[in-house]
């Protein structure tokens, strides 16, 4: 599992890779988190579920990124601990995490520019752009 920013010429682009589809989900979150440069308080863990339903899994990506978008505009909370399933056009996560600490750069919003989830030999690949 991994992540690495890419290049973008105007917003950023993010490339995840994972050995399951439920993993892609986590490790995207997670750098996405990355990116913004997001760093959690120390307390107690707020626990969240998030569920969805989407015509595609890049769908339910964006929808679950977005969800994480929102939480840490409105909310001020970002995520640490995922447990994502992922069912066909479902998915479902558990999910904790704390409020944040500090934030270098907002993402305003989670792209469908080029999104493909794609299967590799070593699992699943996707690049992500972020509007910012």
């Amino acid at each position: 599992m991994g992540f690495e920013e890419k290049a973008h010429t105007a917003d950023w682009a993010l490339r995840v890779w994972a050995k399951s589809l439920p993993a892609l989900f986590a490790e995207a979150a997670r750098g996405m988190y990355a990116l913004s440069g997001a760093n959690q308080a120390e307390g107690p863990k707020v626990k969240r579920t998030f569920e969805a339903e989407a015509p595609d899994a890049e769908s339910l990506l964006v929808a679950f990124l977005s969800e994480l978008v929102y939480a840490v505009e409105q909310e001020h909370l970002i995520f640490d601990e995922f447990d994502v399933q992922v069912e066909g056009i479902k998915l479902k996560v558990e999910m904790s995490g704390a409020p944040i600490l500090s934030l270098t750069k907002a993402i305003k919003a989670v792209t469908y520019h080029n999104l493909q989830i794609r299967p590799t030999a070593r699992g699943y690949e996707v690049e992500i752009v972020f509007d910012v």
